[in-house]
């Protein structure tokens, strides 16, 4: 059965954090607050896989107060949850997420976002689409308070 699922995520950009983002260290003069490595797109797209089968949030199975997790990096979440949806039978056709943010630039970062998300998720690049737009200066994205994703993702789950 082709099952279908949404994430969102939302971080506080902070003074002296380093700004992750589909894995990547992008330079920036602030970074993502949380108890992980906070890559919100990252987050985003765990969220849609759960969902995409049923399961929980993301912080069900990362608890943001187990300080044995504390600055665990975003794609080895990707690659637990994986494990979660492989046990329950269930083949990623593919992801598809956006950044909102109003800086950085993106786009120079997109393709190596794509291949850290499609090997840690055993997908091909192709499957995988990342893109970024900005808030039009509106709201906390737009006055670069915070950094928000949102993803959906498409399963085939056996039927139990």
């Amino acid at each position: 059965m082709i099952r279908s699922g949404i994430g969102y995520d939302v971080h506080r950009l902070i003074e002296g954090r380093k700004l992750i983002l589909g894995g990547v260290e992008i330079p920036h003069h602030v970074g993502l607050e949380g108890h992980s490595d906070a890559d919100v797109l990252c987050h985003a797209i765990a969220d849609a896989l759960l969902g995409s089968v049923g399961e929980p949030d993301i912080g069900h199975f990362f608890p943001p107060g187990d300080e044995t997790i504390r600055g665990i990096s975003s794609l080895e979440i990707l690659r637990q949850i994986s494990i979660i949806l492989r046990d329950k039978g269930a083949i990623i056709h593919n992801i598809d997420a956006t950044l909102i943010a109003e800086r950085p630039k993106i786009l120079p970062h997109v393709p190596l976002m794509k291949e850290n998300l499609a090997k840690v998720l055993g997908l091909t690049i192709g499957q995988v689409g990342v893109k970024a737009t900005t808030n039009e200066r509106m709201g906390f994205p737009g006055r670069e308070e915070g950094m928000c994703a949102m993803a959906i993702a498409t399963v085939d789950l056996p039927l139990a």
